[in-house]
């Protein structure tokens, strides 16, 4: 059986690990952030229920991969919260897609698409590439409903 123990110390820099010890590694890594929203749709072309006036709690999963610096970190999850609020979910959360997304039947594959383009985006302007070096959108999940969802991945877009 496992006890509880407090630590005896807290492990200081330049004392216990120096500042050169901090980045592990030189490999590409993934980091993965997800978030909800509320919205308000309906499909064109389409014989079915989803014609008409709807809505969802959509589940959105990045996952974004890049270099770590020199404390070993790749990139903040507070920084992709900034860019999705920010840059993303302005155009998403309790709103009506039809009208504030680009010209496109709302459905989860091409609105996937948009969010992949939007992240992607905001990754690429230049105070971004300066601070997470190599980062790129890997994927976008975007989850309809809890058990369906559409993806983007970085070698579809780029190579279609």
């Amino acid at each position: 059986m496992y006890g509880f123990r407090i630590v005896d110390k807290l492990q200081k820099i330049n004392e216990d690990i120096q500042p050169d010890q901090l980045k592990y590694h030189h490999k590409r890594v993934l980091v993965s952030k997800e978030f909800t929203f509320d919205a308000a749709h309906h499909l064109h072309c389409y014989d079915g229920k989803c014609k008409n006036l709807h809505g969802h709690t959509y589940k959105v999963i990045f996952g974004i991969s890049g270099f770590v610096d020199d404390r070993g970190l790749m990139m903040d999850f507070g920084d992709i919260k900034d860019i999705w609020k920010n840059e993303i979910e302005i155009f998403l959360d309790h709103r009506y897609l039809n009208e504030t997304l680009p010209p496109m039947n709302t459905t989860a594959e091409n609105m996937v698409v948009w969010i992949y383009e939007k992240m992607a985006e905001a990754l690429q302007q230049s105070e971004r590439q300066d601070k997470y070096a190599g980062a790129r959108v890997e994927f976008v999940r975007l989850f309809e409903t809890p058990t369906s969802y559409a993806e983007a991945r970085r070698e579809w877009m780029e190579n279609e």
